[in-house]
């Protein structure tokens, strides 16, 4: 998760961030425009994956950087859960929506709850964390990064479970599909569909607590006193 250092960042690093964000937050914009687009002027035989595949590919992808500024201490967000988080919707788009056909989990009612909740919610934070590095963040915004979550996530978490249950019924009829298996000369195995049933019970023991850690942050934001009046 980008963000700012404790301690001031070199003005290098600054400028980096400053501009990670911005053509992320420019990046999730054109997405959710998108997204708007293809409801308000559908167009036959364009489907919503069609016209957002590929910048969600660029834009989520890029967020594995996510995970270098973590590790390398350019930012002071914890690595574990940025990778846990990043790594989530990564998966999504390319160990679901890339490896299944278009009518699996492109076509689920999955893609557009992520895909809105996704962009809604990067949107709000790219723009928070570019906006706080030049030091100008108004409290509307503020309030909008530590709510809107409350909704989002749970409105995210159950379309990229959609999706991957859709995957999950793809490789059920396809069990050969992106699976390696006995006998071989690796003496090695592996089956996407058991490997999609873990992914998904993974949300189990993962996502609650991600979730609990952003109400946290939500009342030392946005009511920093209620602590001492207690």
């Amino acid at each position: 998760m980008a963000g700012i250092k404790s301690k001031k960042p070199s003005a290098l690093a600054k400028l980096y961030l400053a501009s990670y964000n911005f053509v992320q937050t420019l990046g999730w914009s054109y997405l959710l425009c998108q997204i708007i687009r293809h409801y308000i002027e559908p167009s036959s035989g364009s489907t919503l994956w069609d016209k957002t595949k590929v910048p969600v590919i660029i834009f989520q992808n890029a967020a594995l950087l996510e995970i270098m500024h973590a590790a390398t201490g350019l930012v002071p967000s914890s690595v574990i859960v940025t990778t846990f988080q990043i790594f989530s919707r990564v998966m999504l788009v390319d160990g679901v929506m890339l490896a299944t056909p278009v009518t699996y989990a492109a076509a689920s009612l999955g893609l557009p709850l992520a895909l809105t909740a996704w962009s809604i919610t990067e949107i709000i934070r790219y723009l928070y964390y570019f906006l706080n590095l030049i030091g100008i963040v108004p409290y509307a915004l503020v309030w909008l990064r530590y709510t809107t979550f409350i909704v989002l996530y749970i409105m995210g978490v159950t379309g990229e479970l959609l999706c991957c249950y859709a995957a999950v019924k793809y490789a059920s009829a396809n069990p050969y599909a992106w699976s390696y298996v006995l006998p071989n000369n690796w003496n090695f195995t592996f089956s996407y569909l058991y490997f999609m049933i873990a992914y998904m019970l993974m949300y189990i023991p993962g996502f609650p607590p991600l979730y609990l850690h952003m109400w946290a942050q939500r009342r030392k934001v946005l009511n920093p006193g209620a602590k001492k009046l207690n």
